[in-house]
């Protein structure tokens, strides 16, 4: 495989595991930070910019997921798994005050 493949991979992960959180509250009709709200990142947007920022993740995450040939290679899972963990981690610390007042 070669390097950007690897690296199509880990973005997978992270725009895939993205999704996630964003969907769930925008088809849950719950408010939660995204990159449009004030301030970016910090501020609330509706449940409808939700659900549309996460189905632009997990587009994006798709097409990333083919480039990189998650299926076809243990390595590429491995880092595919990487970028999931990363996002994961870097989320729950930046959100984890998002309630406080």
């Amino acid at each position: 495989m070669h390097w950007y493949q690897y690296l199509a991979a880990f973005f997978a992960g992270i725009f895939l595991a993205n999704a996630v959180p964003h969907f769930v509250h925008g088809i849950s009709g719950d408010p939660f930070p995204t990159p449009f709200a004030r301030p970016p990142g910090k501020g609330l947007s509706s449940p409808t910019v939700n659900v549309l920022w996460a189905l632009f993740n997990l587009a994006v995450g798709h097409v990333l997921f083919h480039v990189g040939k998650v299926l076809h290679g243990s390595y590429a899972a491995i880092i595919f798994f990487a970028g999931i963990v990363a996002i994961s981690i870097l989320l729950s610390v930046h959100f984890q005050n998002k309630h406080a007042s």
